[in-house]
């Protein structure tokens, strides 16, 4: 028992404005279907359905049986519900475990995206296998329990889901030059090779192994693995706003580069094609990153399981007011309530 202790060519128009007309494009690659639409100028159009159609498809990436799993109809119609997750597998052989979980709701507003994080630790029932820690599940059964698991905290089926390696991870950061984030807890950490990493509190940039480093970091934080959940969510902003950059939209030859990098780190669904990539990007009314909105699945405190493993205990009654909240569309009014509260109870 749980315890709770104490071939294109150049665009015709101006690069700010087709920047203006992108914004949140980068959101579909990574599975939380931002807007492609209204793109204009050849060169972009094809560079990122090039890119679109060089990332890896599979076939395992969602449970393949209806069984156990929420009813088709159970989220409100015209939302969409991605799942964004990241092994921790070292090698060959090695199944490793969900070192990222996340969420991506859209509202059928589509005018703003939820971004919910679950943490490692937290204790959930995992279908099939009894009760454990959630980053078990993708240990159990790969990347479809995983995506099960999450379908069954929320009430509703992933419309889709997306893998990114660590190795992406690095990549993708170099590519832009590096991201900048709020470091709200000042740190210091020691990597595998000895080098030493100290991020004060405040704006931080990041780039490669840096980067790696800085969202695996967990014990030296005093929230642990919130205080990582917390990181994980703002670095994908800071990705994601990198990827907004008037900076590189006005820079065809360094958005060519960043493009070229993306293909090769991202696995998708099989449904997830580039017809369906387009279609979902022209339905989204996001104006900036303002409109990404980060979150936390809610705990109410840590304990302990009965083989001696630190938890997180859910909060059954939040937990519930989020579900319903994804389900009914109505996530605007979860927010409102909860984006203040503190991520460690």
């Amino acid at each position: 028992m749980a315890t709770t202790p104490s071939p294109a060519q150049a665009p015709d128009k101006k690069p700010a404005s087709v920047g203006r007309r992108v914004v949140g494009w980068f959101f579909t690659i990574v599975g939380i279907a931002v807007s492609l639409a209204l793109i204009v100028g050849g060169f972009y159009v094809w560079r990122v359905w090039s890119t679109a159609s060089n990332i890896e498809r599979s076939d395992g990436l969602l449970p393949t049986t209806t069984e156990e799993r929420p009813a088709e109809d159970a989220a409100a119609p015209g939302s969409f519900n991605y799942v964004l997750m990241g092994s921790d597998s070292r090698g060959s052989g090695d199944q490793g475990r969900s070192d990222v979980l996340m969420l991506a709701h859209v509202p059928p507003t589509h005018d703003r995206v939820y971004i919910i994080s679950f943490t490692r630790d937290m204790w959930v029932e995992i279908p099939g296998h009894g009760m454990n820690k959630i980053n078990a599940a993708y240990a159990y059964g790969g990347e479809a329990l995983a995506t099960q698991t999450l379908e069954s905290l929320v009430g509703v089926r992933m419309d889709h889901a997306v893998k990114i390696d660590f190795e992406g991870f690095m990549g993708l950061t170099q590519a832009l030059g590096g991201v900048t984030v709020y470091n709200r807890v000042a740190s210091v950490g020691h990597a595998d090779d000895g080098t030493r990493y100290a991020w004060p509190q405040g704006e931080i940039t990041l780039s490669g192994q840096e980067a790696l480093f800085y969202v695996r970091q967990r014990y030296e934080l005093p929230g642990g693995d919130l205080d990582r959940a917390e990181r994980q969510r703002a670095m994908v902003k800071a990705i994601l706003k990198g990827m907004m950059s008037r900076d590189l939209l006005a820079n065809p030859a360094r958005f060519n580069e960043v493009m070229g990098e993306l293909s090769r780190y991202f696995t998708v669904d099989s449904g997830l094609t580039n017809d369906v990539l387009f279609s979902t990007a022209t339905q989204m009314r996001l104006k900036s990153t303002a409109d990404i909105a980060m979150l936390q699945a809610p705990i109410s405190g840590f304990g302990t399981s009965q083989a001696g493993a630190a938890i997180n205990i859910v909060n059954e009654q939040q937990l519930a007011e989020m579900a319903h909240a994804i389900q009914t569309g109505t996530m605007v009014d979860y927010y409102d309530k909860y984006k203040d509260q503190p991520f460690v109870p």
